[in-house]
């Protein structure tokens, strides 16, 4: 393997570290955390320092993981981005786990981002459009935590032994 797919792939896996370690973080720890904030009146700090810079790395770490996975599917010699995408041959099993992490980054992009942004004031918005933007975004998270499983074993499979999908 050349040093740049090293570099390539390093690079994937410590902004999917970051994607999914933030995934994580707005499921498990932000939401139930901004829960109690609210009622004790101190979601304040949260809604203005930390998610959106959380937000931010978030968004971010999504789309350097997709970029780095994708040009690592077309530079490394045993497996093509196209069979990939085209559940094919070598490339079938990690194009399992690509196509669920582009379903996540499309999620982070058009659904959670936006929604975010009415929800924390960031774009003005009334109340009842900011409680249907915290549903979009709450279910779209969710969503991209149970897809998170299986993506990783996915991506994870091919390089460790679990054959191509037939």
């Amino acid at each position: 393997m050349g040093f740049e797919l090293i570099v390539d792939r390093w690079l994937h896996v410590l902004a999917g570290i970051a994607w999914i370690g933030l995934l994580y973080y707005f499921n498990f720890v932000q939401g139930p955390a901004l829960a109690k904030a609210k009622a004790d009146g101190t979601a304040a700090g949260i809604t203005t320092h930390v998610a959106p810079r959380a937000l931010l790395w978030f968004r971010w770490a999504a789309v350097v993981t997709w970029v780095t996975g994708a040009v690592y599917l077309m530079r490394a010699p045993q497996l093509s981005f196209v069979d990939a995408f085209m559940l094919k041959g070598a490339s079938a099993t990690i194009g399992m786990g690509a196509w669920l992490g582009t379903i996540m980054l499309f999620n982070v992009w058009v659904l959670i981002w936006p929604n975010q942004k009415k929800v924390l004031g960031l774009v003005k918005a009334e109340d009842a459009v900011k409680a249907k933007a915290a549903r979009v975004a709450f279910l779209a998270s969710r969503t991209n935590t149970m897809l998170s499983i299986p993506m990783v074993f996915f991506m994870v499979a091919g390089p460790h032994g679990l054959p191509g999908l037939r």
